[in-house]
């Protein structure tokens, strides 16, 4: 953050005098951190477009290029620039300067496993029922997708606590976490969850792991009443053996679904679906924890 001079000439950078601002400084403050947000400053990623088939995500840095096959461009070139704006290549290619969303994060992440794709997450935390505040159990980070998603929505004042028992994965999962300026609400813990779950009164426990059924019992323990459960399997028989394990331990509302999503060509007159789509990822298994029921009550319903 640039600081803020009493007299608020650095606004001259964006072509507003500080002498003809007559604003009450709490005002003042969010105009600037306003402006901020809408130009580049060196140290942060932005996302360079090209094309829906190429894109960039980029740090900024003063002094260096960054080389395509269209051509290099300066980073110089970039800082103070609004989003939005274009920036011409070496070769005369132009390319959008775009501030970068949680997806181009998830999706342009370093990876070392298979990843957890936006359309399952939307699912998983609008299911789960988090947000601002909450308190999260993540298991199977992997290169920690799923873990941006679930910081970001708990965020400012909730944490998200993420066991791997791969600690190169957890190496790779705190780089992009990093990348996402989403650290602060992130503790990654190297360690088998099946043994237990450390953290007490918690909103919601996520697994994207082989074995999420061997944490059921642990998550009821660490869960609040009411709260969720989450799985995501990529295989029916893992969803069988977690939703027997969910019912035998006090879990109700279980509902797994599959989501699927299908692109659309859209063009007048030749408007028609996309020949790829993305089908199977996995099954997403929710449940809530209750504090009275049976299993027994299963074979009523």
């Amino acid at each position: 953050m640039l600081p803020i001079s009493k007299d608020l000439n650095w606004f001259n950078v964006y072509g507003i005098p500080g002498s003809t601002l007559n604003i009450p400084n709490a005002h003042a403050l969010r105009l600037s951190e306003t402006l901020l947000s809408q130009r580049v400053i060196e140290g942060e990623y932005v996302l360079l477009y090209l094309d829906q088939r190429r894109t960039y995500l980029v740090k900024v840095e003063a002094g260096k290029n960054f080389h395509t096959h269209k051509g290099f461009i300066k980073l110089d070139d970039l800082i103070g620039k609004e989003y939005g704006s274009t920036v011409e290549s070496s070769l005369g290619v132009q390319f959008t300067v775009l501030k970068p969303l949680l997806r181009d994060y998830i999706i342009k992440s370093v990876r070392r496993t298979q990843i957890v794709y936006p359309k399952d997450i939307a699912l998983i935390i609008v299911y789960s029922g988090i947000g601002p505040g909450s308190r999260v159990v993540e298991a199977g980070t992997g290169t920690g997708a799923l873990t941006m998603a679930l910081a970001h929505f708990v965020r400012p004042n909730g944490h998200v606590y993420s066991y791997e028992i791969r600690g190169e994965f957890l190496e790779t999962a705190e780089k992009n976490i990093k990348r996402a300026g989403l650290a602060d609400f992130v503790e990654l813990k190297n360690k088998d969850i099946t043994v237990g779950i450390d953290e007490t009164d918690l909103d919601a426990v996520i697994l994207d792991m082989a074995t999420p059924w061997l944490v059921v019992p642990h998550a009821y323990r660490a869960l609040k009443p009411c709260r969720t459960f989450v799985s995501f399997s990529p295989t029916i028989d893992q969803t069988v053996k977690t939703v027997e394990a969910l019912k035998e331990n006090n879990f109700i509302d279980i509902e797994t679904v599959e989501c699927l999503v299908r692109g659309i060509q859209t063009e007048k007159g030749k408007t028609r679906p996309q020949t790829l789509m993305t089908a199977h990822t996995g099954y997403i298994t929710f449940a809530r924890k209750a504090l009275n029921h049976t299993i027994a009550n299963y074979s009523k319903q």
